[in-house]
């Protein structure tokens, strides 16, 4: 086995001190009706700076347990209700009593609730592929990502790219999140993942924004990274220790695909550019996954009112029949092929060759 080389330093510290730190703290008490209490406040701020400055991260643990590397470590309590969450998801995707669930994903951040005014374009094509899934007893779950913009206390943190350090640091679930001495909390991964493991089947429905998937998919996409070889046993690295880490993967990683086998569709549609590389892009993502594309016509990038005022895109949409037939079937190909799988008749002519290559 190759040593393992000592993890790379020399980036300049974010560290705050204490000022910065309260006056950071306290811009979310800004309003004026909080100055009744601001003594208070205060004292919280105190509390809060304690926390950041001795790094407690994960204030609440419990000891990991029989079944993990080190079963005396001190393990998260937010993780293992996470683990806990994903566990059980998977075992209803896998008992055949339990009734196929397909997930609908609205990757459009514009909402009648918030700042646009309107609700977006995106939402419309769900409600027409939800339609068309739900029937002969699928069970349709929908992720609106929307509400990271329209909603309270909603929040998916960016990945901080542990798996670019060792595999074995990327932990399934992520254990970045929640960091409660850097107030990274309400973090919505944690309910994102079990929607993704019960799934048999997902769609994936998405507008174009500069060329590329939406802010809030690229989040969810980022940190769903740890499905594809992510370590489900964060005792093994003890915590984030990256040279643990490092050792683990030069040892031999297995790479466990923890979303394998699900069958996917993409529909993305844009006004003027793109539709067709992102398209391409997000079937490229799952399927590197292994995610299994649900055929032909469940993979759709089409334009809504080409070149047309924004105003009246959603009349665009009206007008437009033959997009909203192409997303119904779409959603025919998807549950056909769940349906399939469920049956053990989907075809796939490479399954169970070893990938030559892992990442």
């Amino acid at each position: 086995m190759t040593d393992a080389p000592p993890p790379r330093k020399g980036m300049p510290s974010p560290k705050l001190d204490e000022q910065a730190f309260r006056e950071r703290y306290l811009q979310q008490f800004a309003d004026p009706a909080f100055e009744p209490v601001r003594a208070e406040i205060d004292r919280i701020a105190g509390i809060a700076w304690d926390g950041y400055s001795n790094g407690r991260k994960a204030p609440r643990t419990r000891k990991a347990g029989p079944g993990f590397a080190d079963p005396d470590y001190d393990l998260s309590v937010d993780w293992i209700a996470a683990r806990d969450a994903i566990e059980q998801a998977q075992r209803e995707h896998d008992d055949p009593a339990e009734p196929p669930c397909i997930l609908i994903v609205n990757c459009s951040p514009r909402s009648e609730h918030t700042c646009p005014g309107e609700m977006s374009k995106t939402w419309r094509l769900l409600e027409i592929a939800r339609e068309i899934c739900g029937v002969d007893g699928t069970l349709v779950r929908v992720l609106d990502l929307a509400r990271l913009a329209s909603e309270y206390g909603r929040h998916i943190h960016p990945c901080k790219a542990c798996f670019s350090t060792a595999a074995a640091l990327c932990h399934w679930p992520c254990s970045c999140y929640p960091n409660h001495s850097l107030g990274q909390v309400q973090d919505w991964m944690n309910e994102i993942y079990p929607l993704w493991v019960r799934a048999h089947g997902v769609m994936v429905i998405t507008p174009v924004h500069w060329y590329s998937p939406t802010s809030p998919l690229k989040l969810m996409m980022d940190r769903l990274v740890c499905a594809d070889g992510g370590n489900p046993d964060p005792t093994s690295t003890h915590g984030k220790d990256a040279e643990k880490a490092k050792e683990l993967e030069l040892a031999g990683w297995p790479y466990p695909r923890h979303l394998e086998g699900r069958v996917f569709s993409v529909v993305v549609h844009g006004d003027v550019e793109g539709a067709e590389n992102v398209r391409r892009s997000l079937a490229d993502w799952l399927r590197f996954m292994k995610l299994k594309p649900a055929g032909p016509a469940a993979e759709l990038d089409r334009y809504i009112g080409y070149w047309k005022p924004y105003a009246t895109s959603h009349l665009e949409l009206d007008r437009d029949r033959d997009i909203q037939e192409e997303v119904r079937n779409a959603a025919r190909t998807l549950l056909r092929a769940v349906q399939e799988q469920r049956q053990g008749r989907l075809i796939d002519a490479g399954e169970g060759l070893d990938q030559v290559r892992q990442k």
